[in-house]
């Protein structure tokens, strides 16, 4: 528990800190990824940021060997809040009431998900078969890389309406989820015996590979998507997609079984439901504010 509230404050305080530092940058794009890295490694604030999210990915290495993964989720996305709550104090983001309920009932949903769980019947599971994990991760990689470009070609509209950012959050969210379950997998070679078994056992499953490309994928999408939309928002929704992704399907895919029981059992079917809903309904575009001098002119003399 305690390291799963650290991971969230590192990951929180790491967003916060790209976000700040890409606003002083020069427009970043993913179609020059050369250029994106040496403006980002340019900056000492933003190195500051990736090394508290790499410090977050250390602490939630730790959180998958202790807990389930669906018990990991529902304490990883109470980081919402801080989230929130960094946003508006150092970044000035404000958040519409539509948003803030959405965020409250992206909260309810994963509460229900760790009220549905039970120390006694839940078992946290070490390994998972790699040709199932490969047809879970290949094709969700697929889908945000495809969600992510579809997202950008809608941007380059010469009269799009702002952005805010919930086609993006899916789309890294998606990479996410994925290195989310290599972290998963990885973190059961932590339980062998010597340095050696467990690094050779890790060479020969997918999970390094699976993170390295999701490491890299990420980093690039990610800061593109911070750069251009707000942290208080595109960050719940990747949370929220990597949590409920990892949840549901690594789940299934470690052999971690749903509760037995009816109500354990509706309380996380409900909430997983609640959660996806709420991104479906979350709104698509920015409301631009009005230029007071356009207001003025139209104003009858």
């Amino acid at each position: 528990m305690a390291a799963a509230l650290l991971a969230n404050v590192l990951y929180s305080t790491g967003f916060v800190l790209e976000k700040r530092a890409l606003a002083a940058m020069p427009k970043v794009d993913i179609r020059r990824p050369a250029r994106l890295l040496r403006l980002v490694l340019g900056s000492p604030l933003w190195i500051g940021g990736s090394l508290s999210l790499a410090a977050g990915f250390g602490a939630q290495l730790a959180v998958y060997r202790t807990l389930p993964i669906a018990a990991a989720q529902g304490i990883f996305v109470s980081g919402l809040v801080l989230l929130v709550l960094l946003s508006s104090r150092l970044l000035g983001e404000e958040t519409s009431g539509r948003e803030r309920y959405a965020l409250g009932a992206i909260l309810a949903a994963l509460l229900m998900v760790v009220l549905s769980l039970s120390e006694d019947s839940d078992t946290v599971s070490r390994s998972a078969p790699a040709p199932l994990i490969l047809t879970v991760c290949l094709p969700s990689l697929a889908m945000g890389i495809w969600l992510y470009g579809a997202a950008e070609r809608r941007s380059r509209h010469r009269h799009r309406m702002p952005t805010t950012g919930v086609e993006y959050g899916v789309a890294v969210g998606l990479l996410y989820g994925v290195s989310s379950l290599a972290i998963k997998g990885m973190s059961g070679y932590l339980t062998a015996g010597g340095p050696l078994g467990t690094l050779t056992g890790l060479l020969r499953s997918p999970y390094p590979y699976l993170l390295l490309f999701t490491g890299a994928f990420g980093l690039v999408m990610s800061q593109a998507a911070l750069q251009r939309c707000r942290a208080s928002l595109i960050v719940p929704v990747c949370t929220t997609v990597t949590c409920l992704f990892t949840a549901v399907l690594g789940t299934l895919a470690f052999g971690e079984a749903l509760p037995h029981e009816p109500v354990r059992l509706a309380l996380r079917l409900a909430g997983t439901a609640l959660a996806v809903s709420v991104l479906l309904v979350m709104p698509k575009h920015d409301t631009a504010p009005q230029s007071p001098v356009a207001t003025k002119e139209l104003t009858p003399p």
